[in-house]
């Protein structure tokens, strides 16, 4: 599984707070000191916590479900997008649309939309509508996929939430939680970490820090999708070798079956026979048994040429 060190999250700037006033109380177990009026975040916590949700987002993954990626912030979109687009899960980088998990199904409907109108720019129904008509699709069109583009492929509700600062993404926390779906996040001294199930406390303005910890999410997803690439393959494998194995029994159990018909076809024409051969001699004792009971020699046939010849 993919890990950090303590040099990479320091270099990265993760440590780095906000002000002293701004805090909540909440990440008081999660803050090392305060100095110049910022607070710092002791990063051996945020390195084990990186490592829990890693874990667990690699489980996920593993098992076929998929992760939803949400990160609006100006220094977070571009970085995120580019990331996620490797393991191809979907992400919301430009406004997060109101109810897109608790009315799930309305916006299903918006990207049945999107495909219509890709549908419809294909065929030749295209080209006979005014150009008017052609410039206002063409701008809805756009304006979809800039809303919708990333998650057009998500046709159920997503199984996680990784978020890139909870207080901007408070609408799409209140969904997550609504439907008991787990929510990942960094969380930053100003936030509240009992709103999410896996917080990670780090700064979630810098660059470098979202994209340390999101490359990091990222690559323990990649670890488990080929986890289980490679465990379809085995069980693939396996289920052919079973089925192999099934064939050469079955084949050997009807070769050993025509044997055993040979053989008692063989043993049943032998028992025959001992009969035949049997009623022959009891046939022959019974008839000699009757010539020893009559005691006469039986009577010689003569015949009348015999006769002439003798007289001669």
């Amino acid at each position: 599984m993919a890990k950090t060190n303590f040099n990479e999250l320091l270099d990265a700037g993760v440590h780095f707070g906000h002000l002293k006033r701004k805090w909540n109380p909440n990440m008081a177990p999660y803050i090392f000191m305060e100095r110049n009026g910022i607070h710092i975040i002791d990063l051996y916590k945020t390195n084990a916590k990186i490592e829990e949700a890693a874990s667990a987002l690699k489980q996920i993954a593993k098992s076929g479900k998929r992760i939803l990626f949400v990160a609006t912030k100006k220094q977070a979109k571009e970085l995120v997008a580019e990331h996620v687009r490797r393991i191809n899960m979907p992400y919301v980088t430009e406004r997060w649309p109101g109810g897109m998990l608790t009315n799930f199904a309305t916006n299903r409907k918006a990207v049945k939309k999107m495909a219509s109108i890709d549908k419809m720019m294909v065929n030749d129904t295209f080209k006979k509508i005014s150009k008017r008509e052609r410039l206002q699709i063409t701008r809805e069109r756009a304006k979809l996929e800039k809303q919708l583009g990333s998650i057009s492929d998500l046709n159920r509700l997503p199984s996680a939430l990784f978020i890139v600062d909870i207080n901007k993404e408070h609408i799409a926390v209140a969904e997550a939680k609504k439907l008991n779906i787990p929510t990942f996040a960094i969380v930053d001294t100003n936030s509240d970490p009992l709103k999410v199930d896996f917080p990670i406390p780090a700064n979630d303005d810098a660059s470098k820090s979202i994209s340390l910890i999101v490359n990091i999410m990222v690559k323990a997803i990649e670890e488990g999708l080929i986890e289980r690439k490679m465990e379809r393959e085995k069980r693939m494998q396996d289920e052919k070798e079973e089925k192999v194995k099934e064939e050469k029994i079955a084949k050997i159990k009807t070769t050993s079956k025509t044997i055993e018909e040979t053989k008692n076809k063989q043993d049943d024409e032998l028992v025959k026979l001992k009969d035949s051969s049997s009623e022959r001699k009891t046939h022959k004792v019974e008839k000699e048994k009757e010539k020893k009971s009559t005691g006469k020699r039986p009577r010689k046939i003569v015949s009348k040429t015999s006769i002439k010849t003798t007289n001669k």
